[in-house]
């Protein structure tokens, strides 16, 4: 019987700024350079660097990772980053995508105070993405809840399912807060999702971001279903590693969700004159398992020698705030 070929999609794996989180912005290139990441995702927040597009873009040529996409200054923390009024941190953050070269900027839905800029959200996402390719990416929320009290804080609504927009990003973390049917609402998306926030979750209040296979969310059958409908998007690494003990814990819990992310992006594909296609290697390797340690940059290798630490371009130059606040993703 033929070997499998495997093929693993166009989708670029990148990490999350969000993710090193109490590290700075800095620190989350230099870890994804390190561990074989194919980009970056920027949180933009309190984080000086965050804000600053030439900082940015001198990190990235440092370390030879793109910025694939920017996420939109949208938290609670960040209501006076770039602006106060919504709509220019979209116009900012539009203009700091094009600058970059990334594809996509992730917004919230508005929060329900947010009176004016919720009626006016749906239609006016659709005006922004018409000038521009740079796609608006609309990302799944969650209501709020504490104890047995539920507040609905977004709007239109946490569920983007419910409003016509052109792209969505799905949050594995959200939807197991939100406790709803994940690939029920992907099958909603349908071809208008355009970008991942890869995490896990138990269905606490709590916003979790677990590793992915460290939770209840249909992690691996996402990423297998992504690799066999021509997904063309970003898949996003956005965990917590708020609670790690060092640093090397923290880029081992990286280095995981990298992999784990790799291994299930891989399909076997009938090669040509095959007869069946087998699901696992005569050894007993899982489909893929080989062409995730090549596509990971080798993170998982335990012989891999580590790239020795380089200083950055921008850390000494910025110093983030030691006292903000840890963004919600």
């Amino acid at each position: 019987m033929a070997e499998p070929v495997v093929r693993v999609p166009d989708a670029k794996v990148a990490l999350s700024t969000a993710s090193v989180y109490p590290e700075s912005t800095a620190t989350a290139f230099e870890i994804a350079a390190r561990l074989g990441y194919d980009g970056v995702e920027v949180m933009v927040w309190t984080d000086p660097v965050s804000q600053d597009v030439e900082a940015l873009r001198r990190l990235s040529d440092h370390y030879g990772m793109p910025v694939l996409a920017i996420h939109a200054p949208c938290l609670l923390i960040t209501q006076r980053v770039w602006s106060t009024d919504p709509w220019t941190k979209l116009q900012r953050a539009r203009a700091a995508a094009e600058k970059l070269g990334a594809s996509t900027v992730v917004v919230h839905p508005p929060f329900r105070w947010q009176r004016q800029y919720a009626r006016e959200f749906v239609q006016g996402v659709w005006r922004m993405a018409d000038e521009t390719d740079v796609r608006f990416a609309v990302e799944n929320m969650y209501p709020w809840r504490y104890r047995d009290r539920e507040m609905l804080a977004y709007a239109p609504d946490w569920d983007v399912t419910k409003e016509d927009y052109r792209h969505f990003t799905v949050d594995l973390s959200h939807t197991a807060t939100s406790r709803v049917d994940t690939l029920a609402m992907v099958d909603r998306m349908g071809d208008r999702l355009s970008h991942v926030h890869l995490a896990d979750g138990n269905g606490s209040a709590k916003d979790e971001h677990l590793v992915p296979g460290r939770g209840g969310q249909p992690c691996a059958e996402l990423l297998e279903r992504l690799a066999t409908s021509g997904f063309d998007g970003h898949v996003v690494i956005e965990v917590n590693t708020r609670r790690a003990m060092s640093n090397a814990e923290r880029e081992a819990d990286l280095a995981e969700a990298l992999a784990f992310t790799r291994l299930h992006l891989a399909s076997a594909a009938r090669a040509p004159g095959a007869g069946t296609i087998s699901g696992a290697s005569a050894a007993g390797t899982p489909p893929g398992a080989s062409a995730a340690r090549t596509a990971s940059g080798d993170a998982d290798r335990p012989d891999r020698p580590r790239q020795p630490r380089r200083p950055d371009p921008v850390r000494r130059a910025h110093h983030p705030d030691p006292s903000r606040e840890a963004p919600r993703q």
